[in-house]
């Protein structure tokens, strides 16, 4: 595969919003500039459906959720490379090793996840069809057109609705507080650049007195450096016990990342962060400096190779093949999990993790 085609695992996930918030309301630029880059950041949240529809269709994933969030186009079910395939299926993985663990560390108590620019993202609807996981408190923030639409999902299709039953709330902003097993849902519809304002609002339903993750897949890294610094921090300040899962490129000086940096010029995409957080050691630094006490990482491709058992590895590879065994080492070297926490909630990740 030429360089110039080599894909890059943004397109593994959906946008978030309030930047995405996953869309994640990133940003990046200044008010007046910011909703046309607002919009091609939101765009990349069909680019994530997608991709994780392809991983669905050839067994990689089991997500039954996933198809109510693709328009079903003229030309049939689109397929993803090989590649970009095994990149969405591994940084799922990681994430779900990561806030399985969580929930098994707090299953006799209410814990909190907080999704940044949550987009078309269905792991709220995964983690609330498992009976096991009573009294987890769910939160998505993303743009209001993100938020709205995800409503409108959820009022119009049986097979969500049975899951977040009950949606109260208008446009943007709404909820569903009595799901069972004690869970509620909670969705923000809100430009996460917003949290530093002063006249911010609150955010309803916000716990700060039990376990929360913070979660960013690719939605920090649209803002200003100070931006997703502020972000963080408006989090930090209220909770006691609270960690956070970043998912992002990294290396952006050398010839891969280079290029992976000019593609995304080319669909108008920047990433502030990218230059401020390059590599493992600025990723932990960022978490430590932003108040967590213990931080780890790892990228893509450590996962891979240290998380998923070899007997799955086989799996995987026999659903497709994989030719391009070189820039699959590239791609996958080039974003990073990192993961920090602090106080109680999080036993499981210092021990197994």
């Amino acid at each position: 595969m030429s360089a110039p085609s080599i894909p890059n695992l943004l397109s593994l996930r959906g946008s978030r919003g309030g930047f995405r918030g996953r869309g994640r309301g990133r940003g990046g630029h200044s008010h007046s500039a910011a909703p046309n880059h607002d919009a091609i950041i939101q765009g990349t949240d069909t680019d994530a459906a997608v991709s994780r529809m392809s991983a669905v269709d050839l067994g990689y994933l089991q997500d039954p959720f996933a198809q109510y969030f693709v328009q079903n186009s003229v030309g049939g079910a689109v397929r993803r490379l090989p590649i970009i395939n095994r990149g969405t299926y591994t940084r799922t993985a990681a994430l779900d090793r990561l806030i399985s663990s969580f929930l098994s560390s707090t299953a006799t108590q209410k814990r909190q996840i907080i999704s940044l620019g949550a987009g078309t993202d269905t792991r709220c609807f995964k983690l609330f069809s498992e009976p096991n996981h009573a009294g987890l408190i769910y939160h998505e923030i993303d743009f209001p057109t993100i938020s709205a639409k995800k409503l409108q999902l959820v009022n119009t299709i049986p097979q969500l609705r049975s899951i977040i039953s009950n949606p109260q709330g208008e446009n943007s902003d709404w909820s569903s507080t009595s799901l069972p097993n004690g869970c509620q849902y909670w969705c923000h519809g809100l430009d996460l650049r917003d949290l530093l304002r002063d006249d911010v609002r609150t955010l309803s339903g916000i716990r700060t007195d039990v376990p929360t993750i913070l979660v960013s897949e690719c939605c920090l890294c649209y803002l200003e450096t100070p931006e997703a610094q502020g972000v963080i921090k408006y989090f930090t300040e209220k909770i006691p016990d609270l960690a956070i899962i970043i998912y992002e490129p990294i290396h952006p000086d050398d010839s891969f990342g280079k290029q992976m940096v000019s593609n995304l010029a080319a669909r108008r995409i920047r990433m502030p962060t990218l230059d401020a957080y390059q590599d493992s050691a600025k990723q932990q630094s960022r978490l430590k400096e932003a108040g967590f006490d213990l931080v780890r990482s790892l990228t893509i491709g450590d996962i891979w190779r240290k998380w998923i058992a070899e007997e799955e590895r086989e799996r995987v590879d026999s659903l497709e093949g994989l030719d391009e065994v070189e820039e699959w080492n590239l791609l996958a070297d080039h974003y990073i999990v990192a993961w920090g926490w602090r106080g109680n909630g999080f036993r499981d990740w210092e021990a197994d993790l």
